[in-house]
């Protein structure tokens, strides 16, 4: 199971449903599971974000679904972001392993140039 950040931004609609139903929040949670995603912690937040929630899921096709779902919905906007544990991170790095470098995208070809006919 993979970690991941979701930082979320309520709508204007997103906002008028919590302060009319707050348990709705609870409710999304509950849809997660549904859809394979553990939801481990989550934060109510200040400032240019609204949440901040912690979650799992088995791989990074299910949390775009989610992401998708949600966002769909006109009431959140997500920012979803990968996260890896320090300790992981930190002995990958001791590990001296090299990470494989990325494929340059293949440029597509310039279409040939129409030839001129002389009138």
């Amino acid at each position: 199971m993979g970690t991941y950040i979701l930082i979320s931004k309520l709508t204007p609609d997103g906002r008028k449903t919590i302060k009319e139903r707050p348990g709705r929040i609870k409710e999304v949670d509950m849809e997660l599971e549904k859809m394979g995603v553990k939801v481990l912690e989550q934060y109510a937040t200040l400032g240019p974000y609204d949440f901040v929630n912690i979650v799992e899921a088995p791989d990074n096709e299910t949390i775009g679904k989610v992401s998708v779902d949600l966002c769909s919905r006109g009431t959140v906007e997500i920012m979803t972001l990968a996260a890896i544990s320090v300790d992981r991170f930190i002995s990958a790095l001791k590990s001296g392993k090299k990470s494989k470098p990325m494929s340059k995208p293949k440029k597509a070809k310039a279409a040939k140039p129409k030839s001129k006919r002389k009138r």
